[in-house]
């Protein structure tokens, strides 16, 4: 089932599950967020010292993780062009780790919704349980938390 794209404030219905697409994370993308953030901690970017760890491998950073999730949201559609603003991050939780080659992809269940004023405009401030998970099927949970959006309301359209 295709999820209709540019969701609107009444269009997050409560207890909807959104599902997204997976993304396989790769050793391009562990170097390249080291190099945009300038965090080349070890357990990341150095494969004989991360041998060492508990992890036995490199892994990818949790933020890249969480970065790489909060794309995948937007892959999917729902907000484009409805989209006023991400809004917070709250309760967010490192579960598991992600190596390189694991497939990350993210279940967002809408937990509230909530009509606001900003600015004269009447917008929706949607919250979402964002849970980033790895493999196939139920996947295994990494990441979780709740992600805070603003989004545009029919009626300013």
């Amino acid at each position: 089932m295709r999820l209709q794209r540019g969701l609107y404030f009444e269009d997050f219905e409560m207890d909807k599950v959104i599902q997204t697409q997976g993304r396989t994370i790769t050793q391009a993308d562990i170097v390249n967020f080291a190099g945009f953030t300038g965090d080349y901690s070890e357990l990341h970017v150095n494969e004989e010292y991360s041998k060492t760890t508990p992890f036995g491998q490199p892994i990818a950073h949790g933020m890249l993780s969480l970065s790489v999730a909060t794309g995948l949201a937007i892959l999917t559609g729902a907000l484009e062009g409805t989209i006023i603003a991400f809004a917070g991050i709250k309760d967010w939780e490192f579960k598991r780790p992600v190596f390189i080659g694991d497939t990350i992809f993210v279940e967002m269940k809408v937990i509230s919704r909530e009509e606001r004023n900003m600015r004269g405009m009447n917008i929706g401030h949607i919250s979402l349980e964002a849970s980033v998970l790895k493999g196939g099927g139920k996947g295994k949970l990494c990441q979780s938390g709740t992600w805070s959006f603003l989004v545009k309301r029919r009626e300013n359209v």
